[in-house]
C-alpha cells in the first residue's frame, strides 16, 4: 500500500457545477491503478477545488478517498468485452457537430466535456450529436494544445474525458433518459496516444436500459478510424431527478 496523496481536482474540471468530470477523475485513478483496463466506480460525488486523498492500496487498485475516510471513487482491474459499431466518416462526424451546436435542444453550459462555454484548452469542447439514420451519437474533435502536456500528448484524465459525455448524451436522445443522471461506473482502456492538434473521431452508442440505469458504449478513433480509447460507462438517473 502506498501513502496517500493530497490533491484537489481544478475547479474548471467540473460537469455539474462543484462537482469533478466524471471521466476527469476516472483518468487519474486509472492512471494509478496502472491496468490495461480499468472499472471506476464513483461512491459519492467528487468536490472540485478540496482536498482529497489518493491512495493505491494494492497493484491494479486505486482509490479517492475525502478527508474525514469517505471513499468517494475506486478504481479495479477489469475487463472489456464490446461490440463496437463503425465509427462514421469525418464528415458525417463534423455534420454532427454543427447539428449538436444549433440544435434548441441542447443545454448551454461550460460542462468540462461538452460545454460550449469552456474555453478552449479549459475544457474538451466535445460535441456530439446523432448521426442520420444510426443510432449513435459522433463528434469530430481536435484537441486544443491547452490540454496537452509538454510533449503534445494528452494525459489519461483527459483522454478518459472524451468517454464520459458522449455516452450520456447517446442515452439521453437515443435511450431517453431523463436529465440529471450521472456516471455511476466507467470501465476502460486506452490502446495509443491522443495528441493536441490532431484529428479524432467520438462514437458512442446505447447497450441496455434497467429502469433508471443506462448502459452505453463509448470510443475514441483517429480520423482513419484507428481505436484509441474504449469504454462501456453506466450512467443512473437519482429518484430525485
Amino acid at each position: 500500500m502506498t501513502q496517500a496523496q493530497a490533491l484537489s481536482i481544478p475547479g474548471h474540471a467540473h460537469g455539474y457545477p462543484d462537482i469533478a468530470f466524471g471521466g476527469y477523475v476516472a483518468g487519474l485513478l486509472a492512471a494509478q491503478a496502472g491496468a490495461e483496463t480499468v472499472r471506476v466506480d464513483f461512491r459519492r460525488a467528487v468536490p472540485v477545488e478540496t482536498p482529497i486523498l489518493l491512495s493505491r492500496p494494492e497493484t491494479g487498485r486505486a482509490t479517492l478517498t475525502a478527508a474525514d475516510g469517505t471513499v468517494l471513487t475506486e478504481a479495479s482491474n477489469a475487463t472489456l468485452a464490446l461490440d463496437i459499431p463503425p465509427a462514421p466518416s469525418w464528415d458525417e462526424a463534423e455534420a454532427a457537430v454543427a447539428t449538436a451546436l444549433s440544435s434548441p435542444h441542447r443545454r448551454i453550459t461550460d460542462c468540462y466535456g461538452c460545454g460550449v462555454r469552456c474555453a478552449p484548452g479549459q475544457g474538451l469542447r466535445l460535441f456530439p450529436w446523432r448521426v442520420p439514420g444510426r443510432d449513435l451519437m459522433a463528434a469530430a474533435w481536435t484537441p486544443d494544445p491547452g490540454l496537452a502536456d509538454e510533449s503534445g500528448e494528452l494525459p489519461p484524465e483527459v483522454v478518459w474525458s472524451t468517454l464520459d459525455c458522449p455516452g450520456g448524451i447517446a442515452a439521453w436522445v437515443l435511450s431517453k433518459m431523463d436529465q440529471g443522471a450521472f456516471t455511476a461506473a466507467l470501465t476502460g482502456t486506452q490502446l495509443r496516444p491522443v495528441r493536441a492538434g490532431e484529428d479524432y473521431i467520438a462514437h458512442a452508442w446505447p447497450l441496455h436500459r434497467d429502469g433508471r440505469k443506462h448502459t452505453v458504449g463509448v470510443a475514441l478513433s483517429t480520423r482513419d478510424g484507428e481505436l484509441c480509447a474504449l469504454a462501456e460507462a453506466l450512467w443512473v438517473v437519482p429518484r430525485t431527478a
